[in-house]
């Protein structure tokens, strides 16, 4: 294919997190070397990665030197200002796609956007002041749960509405930002599917995993997850319908809700996802090498599981537990490079290989 980056190429990745981190380990197995730009100091992508730039989104001659020093950008979250994006698209193409980006940082517009594919979501409706909750609660009833309609993620900006009487007191936790309010949605469990779409539109995608959440933050996610053969294929179905229609490039995350009408997609993420970290003692290709494939303009490839796997998030003060799970078979320990252990913060994860089921 013409458009694949030979190795030694630059992959440029906004956002330097853990995602970043493993998107630079797995650019550098195949050949590639990686820039990160990011705003915060030493982040862990940095430990990784050839280069960073540590520079304000706002940035323009920051912006540029970065586009300039590479042959492709990617990212590892959405929430990456607009103008910053026009900048970069000027000078280097960005993969995933701007489409992608503008349809994942609203909330609304997602729901819009999945409803519109004739996906089926929660019920949810458009809240701008205490008169549109009022409506929206007598359209959607409660329990419900009221959301930022952009920059939440692991359960945060979100409170939750167990009755009418609760309008005000959810209106103010949301600070002023645009809302939307979502129905409960009455589920057994829930599953996520990375899937992935090539320059060329080849779509491949792994096992759905079933995820278990506390506090919510993703606390496991198990493969293979509890779903008939029909599920397992609506699932597919469906993030194969989503990419194309977002002429997508890279790895995507698809969460959705399993019920007995059917599959409810909750939320997408164009990007690599924490539910896919499986991937990694799980597939001869995981989520990180798929996602640079892709932007890369390599062929997808083979992500199909040899073996169950159990992920498991450390968060916080559970990395006094790596010292035991060093010692134990069959885990797998990734661990973030994070300076400073806080409470609910992502530091790393393990995937426990399971092999007598």
């Amino acid at each position: 294919m013409s458009d694949m980056l030979a190795p030694g190429a630059v992959i440029g990745i906004l956002g330097g997190g853990q995602l970043g981190r493993m998107l630079s380990v797995a650019a550098a197995r195949l050949g590639f070397t990686t820039h990160i730009y990011e705003p915060g100091a030493n982040p862990p992508a940095g430990q990784v990665a050839d280069r960073v730039t540590t520079a304000a989104y706002d940035d323009e001659a920051a912006l540029r030197a970065f586009a300039d020093s590479v042959d492709v950008i990617t990212y590892e979250f959405e929430n990456i200002p607009t103008e910053a994006l026009d900048l970069l698209e000027a000078h280097r193409p960005i993969r995933p796609g701007r489409e992608a980006l503008r349809v994942s940082q609203d909330r609304l517009t997602e729901k819009s956007f999945l409803r519109d594919l004739g996906l089926n979501t929660a019920p949810f409706a458009d809240v701008t002041d205490l008169d549109s909750l009022k409506a929206a609660i007598d359209a959607i009833g409660t329990p419900a749960i009221l959301k930022t309609r952009r920059f939440g993620y692991d359960g945060k900006g979100q409170a939750r509405l167990r009755a009418p009487e609760d309008a005000e007191a959810a209106l103010a936790d949301m600070a002023g930002a645009p809302a939307i309010l979502e129905g409960f949605v009455e589920f057994s469990h829930e599953v996520s599917i990375i899937a992935a779409r090539g320059l060329d539109g080849q779509v491949a995608c792994f096992d759905p995993g079933e995820n278990v959440h506390r506090d919510g933050i993703l606390h496991t996610t198990t493969v293979p997850a509890r779903l008939s053969p029909s599920q397992r294929t609506d699932a597919v179905l469906l993030a194969a319908n989503i990419l194309n229609a977002l002429d997508y490039v890279g790895v995507m995350g698809v969460e959705l809700f399993v019920t007995p009408q059917g599959l409810i997609v909750n939320e997408i993420a164009p990007r690599v996802h924490n539910s896919g970290h499986w991937t990694q003692n799980g597939c001869a290709v995981d989520q990180f090498e798929q996602h640079i494939r892709a932007v890369a303009g390599w062929p997808l490839g083979d992500g199909r599981r040899h073996v169950d796997v159990v992920m498991e998030n450390l968060i916080g003060d559970d990395m006094e537990r790596v010292p035991d799970l060093a010692r134990q078979s069959d885990v797998a320990i990734h661990l973030y490079g994070k300076a400073e252990v806080k409470a609910g913060r992502k530091m790393g994860h393990f995937n426990r290989i399971i092999r007598d089921r």
